[in-house]
């Protein structure tokens, strides 16, 4: 009865999305319900020739997204999007050794110190046994001593071969000889100072593990839990959610390659596997660290696969935070993109996904171009330009449908929850142009850390 009550969750969201679409197409007029002629104009003798050719080249460059598109399409069509409880496929008594590494540059305390009890609590609650929690810092945390924790402070003068900075600096200085006291054949789990494992994640992990067929693995954040800081940020960030469950799990899933990259957080590696890759990848590698490591790592012909259950994140308290914040993603996936370590071969999709987003503000213009100067397109180009247009629009409400579930905030209040995340559109579009323009024309090599500590009112 409960994988019937899942399969038809997930046939309802096919039947939901593909409305979506035809209707979205009809709205925009690629699709004609009825025989009326559209008024044609020659474009070359309204605008001169200059003014066509720019009118077409903003309308082509939305067909940078579409690989893109495709994958979030056939992500959230083909596999089961409302998956379940996940099922241990072994006694958690019998699985390799997992390292759960939580880096950070020690500015929250108490923030970190709160997730590791929660997170410690929550492993042994599922009955995990080989497992420790190591904590790598910049600054003295002083953690409260105990058996299954480690605090490992990176020396202000520590210096990597290449010289690796920021986050990259200390994950390689976790792999250093003297200091790694783990097995080539140990996990190690990655999160960020405020992840937090729920039990269908670490069920999730294990799984992977018990597996074994793949050194890599990533799996889902949601962003809605708990207390909710920012909805504005929460709201855009359901996009996110869905690119998660539609293009990542697409790549792991059939390819088994980063063929997009991946996250910084809820990733899984093998001990062996990491230390070969290395993050030792210099300046260009240390922006964005888990790009770069997951390049690498694919030219190397490791494979990922995805990892089931969820992991739970605060999206940024502030709309400066959130702009910083994907200033630096630019910023550093560009670095990535331009990087001559990296064979072209395996960043063709990575590069066409990096470069959609560095032309937003080219693209966005289009809106206005298209609406105030038209011109006669192909009809398919008028297809995939609505198609695209379409489905990025609906990740925004499955992201809301994955993070705001009815059954726990109801109907009314979901409906609520998606006419938000529907306004927040042109709001995250505004913001994602500046950060854009600011990543690109700014410094290239700066890490921007996201306050991610909810400070508790003390009352007396």
């Amino acid at each position: 009865m409960r994988m019937l009550r899942i399969r038809v969750k997930h046939l309802l969201h096919c039947i939901l999305f593909l409305s979506f679409i035809f209707f979205s197409l009809v709205f925009a007029g690629a699709i004609q319900l009825d025989d009326k002629e559209k008024a044609e104009i020659d474009p070359w003798a309204t605008y001169g020739i200059y003014g066509s050719l720019l009118l077409y080249a903003l309308r082509l460059l939305t067909l940078l997204t579409l690989p893109q598109v495709l994958f979030n399409f056939a992500g959230l069509i083909f596999f089961n999007t409302f998956p379940g409880k996940v099922k241990i496929k072994g006694s958690p008594l019998l699985a390799p050794f997992i390292c759960i590494r939580i880096v950070t540059r020690g500015d929250f305390p108490d923030l970190v110190k709160n997730n590791v009890s929660r997170n410690m609590g929550l492993c042994v609650d599922v009955g995990l046994e080989n497992f420790m929690i190591e904590v790598v810092t910049d600054k003295v945390l002083n953690l409260p001593k105990h058996r299954r924790v480690r605090e490992v402070v990176v020396p202000s003068e520590y210096k990597t071969k290449s010289g690796a900075l920021f986050k990259s600096r200390a994950l390689q200085y976790c792999l250093e000889d003297n200091v790694n006291i783990l097995a080539d054949t140990d996990w190690i789990v990655h999160l960020d100072e405020e992840t937090l494992l729920t039990e269908n994640s670490i069920r999730g992990i294990l799984n992977f593990v018990f597996d074994g067929r793949h050194q890599f693995g990533q799996g889902l954040i949601t962003y809605a839990n708990e207390q909710i800081v920012n909805w504005l940020t929460t709201l855009a960030d359901s996009f996110r959610v869905a690119d998660d469950m539609g293009k990542l799990r697409l790549q792991f899933y059939l390819f088994h390659k980063p063929l997009f990259s991946w996250k910084g957080s809820y990733v899984i590696t093998q001990v062996g596997a990491e230390k070969d890759v290395s993050f030792d990848n210099g300046l260009d590698g240390s922006v964005a660290e888990d790009c770069y490591f997951a390049m690498k790592a694919y030219t190397k012909g490791y494979t990922f696969n995805f990892v089931e259950g969820e992991m739970w994140e605060k999206s940024p308290f502030t709309m400066w935070d959130f702009m910083q914040q994907r200033k630096r993603w630019i910023q550093g996936i560009l670095l990535v993109v331009h990087s001559k370590e990296i064979p072209f071969y395996h960043k063709i999709f990575l590069a066409l996904s990096c470069y959609s987003w560095v032309t937003l503000p080219l693209s966005t213009s289009n809106i206005i171009f298209a609406a105030v100067y038209p011109i006669p397109c192909p009809h398919l180009l008028d297809l995939v330009c609505g198609f695209i247009g379409a489905v990025n629009i609906y990740m925004y409400m499955f992201g809301v449908l994955k993070s705001f579930p009815v059954n726990r905030f109801g109907f009314w209040k979901f409906f609520l929850f998606v006419a938000g995340a529907l306004a927040t559109i042109p709001i995250n579009v505004c913001i994602e142009n500046i950060a854009v323009v600011w990543g690109v024309i700014g410094k290239k090599h700066k890490f921007y850390i996201v306050n991610k500590e909810i400070k508790i009112p003390v009352t007396v």
